[in-house]
């Protein structure tokens, strides 16, 4: 389609055009293609319009990606990578060598268009070089060879770390937002009903977002100095992360000093698959 776009439109209709309104032109052919055929929609600023050269590249990529998702076709992504035979069993590296070993292997792995890459510190290198080798050499991915382009894996997608992951979320998902100005909106991570905030219970998301943000509204400024987690347990389906806080807030000239300690309590939705805060408690507070 596109070579027939170019073959006729071009020499028939834009033959008298210069060489930024032809590519402006092939520009609006291939975005009403991508309209028609994928469903695309293309808006914006003119004000923020791209070169055409550039705009081009990206629809020419765009097209690619399209027709080779749809055909949908996989590989393993130890074939991906070249198949290499020069990467040890990980029980046979020693510790002293492990770190080089894993750079190596991810070096060897970007150069064919995959990363893997953690967001838990808890995970060793060890680890990492493991699990590439015994389990994600034998994960079957999309084939996909753009310019550019790579497939990226996260190892906390296989096997998830509730106590970093709920500790993380505890401190600057809950928290942090609850002894800020900001008012409460965004409620990810939070269940939707049967929820305790200190002595309220049970509520529903809208009252608990309802009961914060007349705290917030009771001061005209938080100043956050310390949000710190002590501890985060986990016991089958429930977690706890405790820590302590300390915030100054302000209202008209009066200044005050809120510290204490804090619990956030986390359950597992084995439906929905993830962790979600269900009790906030927070010391020297009164909601």
């Amino acid at each position: 389609m596109i070579n027939r776009f170019k073959s006729f439109v071009m020499q028939e209709e834009l033959s008298n055009l210069n060489e930024q309104d032809q590519l402006k032109a092939e520009n609006d052919f291939l975005k009403m293609k991508l309209m028609l055929e994928r469903g695309g929609y293309f808006g914006g600023n003119e004000n923020t319009e791209l070169p055409p050269e550039i705009e081009n590249q990206f629809l020419n990529n765009i097209m690619a990606f399209e027709e080779q998702f749809a055909r949908h076709k996989t590989i393993k992504v130890f074939d991906k990578i070249g198949r290499p035979q020069q990467f040890k069993p990980v029980n046979e590296i020693a510790d002293d060598d492990i770190i080089e070993a894993w750079k190596k292997l991810r070096h060897h792995m970007n150069e064919y268009g995959i990363d893997l890459d953690v967001c838990s510190p808890n995970i060793s290198a060890r680890e990492l070089y493991r699990f590439a080798t015994e389990e994600l050499f034998e994960h079957e991915t999309d084939v996909m060879d753009l310019p550019g382009w790579s497939t990226n894996f996260i190892y906390d997608e296989f096997y998830p770390d509730p106590v970093y992951d709920n500790t993380r979320v505890a401190t600057e998902d809950c928290m942090k937002y609850i002894l800020c100005k900001e008012p409460m909106e965004w409620t990810h991570h939070f269940r939707h009903e049967n929820l305790r905030l200190n002595e309220h219970h049970p509520l529903s998301i809208d009252e608990l977002k309802t009961i914060i943000n007349r705290f917030k509204d009771a001061y005209d400024h938080f100043e956050i100095a310390e949000i710190s987690a002590d501890n985060c347990s986990v016991d089958k389906a429930e977690s706890i992360v405790n820590g302590l806080y300390s915030v100054s807030t302000t209202n008209d000239k009066d200044c005050d000093i809120l510290r204490g300690a804090w619990k956030v309590v986390f359950r597992f939705d084995e439906e929905l698959g993830f962790w979600q805060i269900t009790d906030v408690d927070i010391e020297g507070i009164r909601f």
